[in-house]
């Protein structure tokens, strides 16, 4: 890395120098420019110690920064990223998924019964039912770009890019599969004597005129019609159906 005060230390390697070369000089004069050349050597290396730690300081603080934006978008329940992250960048995603004429899925979710079943085993639980949740709606993904999110409450998100609609089919059958091999029990579940969750799914081809609200107006259209079909299941409604 580069000195930034070369400049300085060649002044003091000169005195230095001047001060050997000057040996047969009166005392007096020696002694007041060796003890001058001293202290600009010691406020140098001050000088050096100080900048040191200020880099230190300056690369603590930018990881600091790092780690908190981190910490912003995660939900400290689940673990999974949370909604303030989805607002943050579904509609970045979608702008850039159009620049190539892509598809973009999007899932939402809902566990069935929610209310239920913290009345029925408190809210201690309830919570570990939500962590449940969440991973298995992980563990149904496996590309980085597959985002998982917990939208509020008891309702999730997936966010698929280049995603067509066999795939979104797909990844919502096998986070019903997985939630059903969590086999939590849950007694007062109308859908199954487990916790189970409803899900509604759309895939669209997209365009820069397409928002992020739209697509989750529209998971949120075909889980409604999940729910009204019984729950427990995933109903498929493309982005231009019904509108």
């Amino acid at each position: 890395m580069e000195d930034i005060f070369s400049e300085e230390q060649g002044i003091y390697d000169t005195a230095v120098l001047h001060i050997k070369e000057t040996e047969n000089d009166t005392h007096i004069v020696k002694s007041k420019f060796e003890g001058l050349t001293k202290e600009y050597g010691r406020l140098l290396k001050q000088l050096r110690r100080t900048i040191k730690l200020s880099d230190r300081v300056a690369d603590n603080l930018n990881t600091s920064i790092y780690d908190l934006r981190d910490k912003i978008h995660i939900d400290a329940l689940t673990g999974i990223y949370n909604r303030r992250f989805m607002e943050d960048n579904l509609d970045r995603i979608i702008k850039s998924i159009a620049r190539t004429g892509g598809c973009l899925s999007v899932l939402m979710m809902d566990v069935d019964f929610f209310k239920r079943y913290n009345d029925t085993y408190g809210h201690s639980e309830g919570d570990t039912c939500l962590k449940t949740v969440a991973d298995a709606i992980k563990e149904s993904l496996s590309r980085p770009d597959d985002l998982a999110i917990r939208y509020g409450g008891e309702e999730f998100s997936v966010i698929l890019p280049e995603t067509d609609e066999p795939g979104a089919r797909f990844i919502a059958g096998k986070i019903l599969t997985n939630m059903r091999e969590k086999n939590v029990p849950h007694e007062a579940n109308d859908a199954a004597p487990c916790v189970t969750i409803s899900i509604g799914v759309t895939t669209g081809i997209v365009s820069r005129e397409q928002s992020g609200d739209d697509y989750l107006k529209q998971a949120d259209k075909a889980l409604y019609m999940s729910k009204e079909s019984g729950r427990n299941r995933y109903t498929y409604l493309g982005f231009e159906e019904e509108k």
